[in-house]
């Protein structure tokens, strides 16, 4: 009995000495006794919003600062527009500190998400409009890639006076991007740096023999382009007075079927363009001239490996 009594008695004691620790570390007492009063952000924050922060931390600073979750807050600062990562500590007696690296956007990417400089992906939901960024998109396992040709192409351009507001990988890996001047290119899927290295360097020379603006430009030819130009004014669906290829259709470039352009459009040869009389806008095909491939300059960038889907079956006009 002496024994029975003596570990009701322990345990009586060990009860009044947790009891009390537990509905502290709980928030069932002591909040009031030690809250938390103050909010130290670390760094500055130039997109996060303090009353966003304030109403994320609020739920779990009222519990007091025993009571308080750092796991809880922690995620919950995480979810907050523009949060990349975050670290929330506590500070006695009454300070909660919060550490905060914000996201800094490099592009758009597709029509809800923002891409980070450090490669991730982040909805844009309640963020405002960033029209100085550049639109990208494709599957999100292509990341790398897309960024990558990006900036190549950047590299390319901009030399000529052009920046390119956006680049497209679609599902199928086919490759598109329009420039800031407003001309849309369609690239394909095959030999993307090549393409746009063999068009970055002769459309100087393409624009000026006209006076229009270049709207499309499709290079999934073997050896050439299809271009297709602005209509001019008052020009209406009638011929252009540039002179006609001397070259006809089957004459034109290697003669291979799958690098001609489609029988609609005008062959050009070399400089020389002719205007498609059976469309508003002007259609013409920029076949490339010869040139030693000693005489292409070496690039130090380098494209990334990308798959080429193949198909079974042949198809006509331009390649992928």
């Amino acid at each position: 009995m002496t024994a029975l009594l003596r570990i009701i008695a322990w345990t009586l004691a060990l009860a009044l000495v947790a009891l009390p620790v537990v509905a502290v570390l709980q928030g069932w007492i002591g909040s009031e006794r030690w809250p938390l009063r103050t909010l130290r952000v670390v760094g500055e924050l130039e997109r996060v919003e303090d009353r966003a922060l304030r109403e994320a931390l609020l739920p779990y600073a009222s519990h007091g600062f025993f009571a308080m979750r750092l796991d809880g807050a922690q995620a919950a600062v995480a979810r907050l527009p523009w949060v990349e990562r975050a670290e929330v500590r506590k500070r006695w007696p009454d300070v909660i500190e919060v550490r905060i690296v914000e996201h800094r956007p490099f592009a758009r990417w597709g029509e809800d998400r923002l891409l980070s400089e450090q490669g991730r992906l982040f909805p844009a939901a309640g963020i405002g409009p960033l029209p100085r960024l550049p639109l990208l998109d494709g599957p999100e396992a292509r990341v790398a890639d897309v960024v990558a040709l990006y900036n190549e192409s950047r590299v390319l351009f901009t030399p000529i006076g052009y920046d390119v507001r956006r680049l497209t990988l679609d599902p199928r890996g086919s490759w598109a991007l329009t420039l800031s001047n407003g001309t849309e290119v369609t690239i394909g899927s095959q030999q993307a740096r090549t393409r746009l290295e063999r068009f970055a360097r002769l459309l100087p020379r393409l624009l000026q023999q006209k006076t229009i603006p270049l709207r499309r430009a499709d290079l999934r030819y073997t050896n050439g382009f299809a271009l297709e130009w602005t209509e001019e004014p008052g020009m209406g669906n009638r011929e252009s007075g540039m002179a006609k290829a001397g070259n006809r259709e089957s004459g034109i470039g290697n003669g291979e079927s799958k690098g001609n352009p489609p029988r609609s459009m005008t062959e050009v040869a070399g400089a020389t363009a002719t205007a498609s009389a059976a469309r508003a806008s002007t259609l013409a095909f920029f076949t490339m001239p010869p040139r030693p491939p000693s005489s292409f300059p070496a690039s130090g960038l380098r494209l990334p490996a990308f798959p080429i889907p193949h198909s079974p079956f042949p198809i006509p006009g331009p390649t992928t």
